[in-house]
């Protein structure tokens, strides 16, 4: 990915976006497509990034540290690198990242109706 100047319109514009939308602004932090997926797997509680990439097995190692690096840079998750050996380490959510439940529980269940609405949707035409 092409790294843009810090001093760029589009830095200029989107930090002006960023302060005056409130939706662009959560969009910023948890949009795209696998941040919401680490948040949900962490709702359940910290867990070790070999149970987080088990848990999205069609994810990359490198998407899944750059999302994650990402998350922990948006102080949404804390990374604890335990002094064991060998060592290992976990991933834990923020009060912050914890605050966003009720966002990430209601995509769950809009995705949950909207899915038995086309499921019924596709048994209709089926039926025809």
């Amino acid at each position: 990915m092409t790294k843009i100047k810090e001093n760029s319109t589009y830095n200029a514009n989107r930090g002006i976006v960023m302060q005056e939308c409130p939706v662009t602004y959560v969009m910023n932090k948890i949009g795209g497509h696998w941040k919401p997926i680490i948040l949900y797997h962490l709702l359940a509680g910290s867990k070790r990034y070999s149970e987080i990439k088990k848990a999205m097995p069609h994810i990359t190692e490198k998407m899944l540290i750059q999302h994650l690096k990402q998350l922990e840079g948006d102080r949404l998750l804390i990374r604890e690198a335990k002094p064991v050996v060998p060592p290992y380490v976990t991933y834990t959510l923020t009060d912050g990242g914890k605050e966003l439940e009720s966002v990430i529980n209601a995509m769950a269940e809009w995705a949950y109706r909207d899915m038995k609405r086309n499921n019924s949707l596709v048994a209709e035409e089926m039926a025809v």
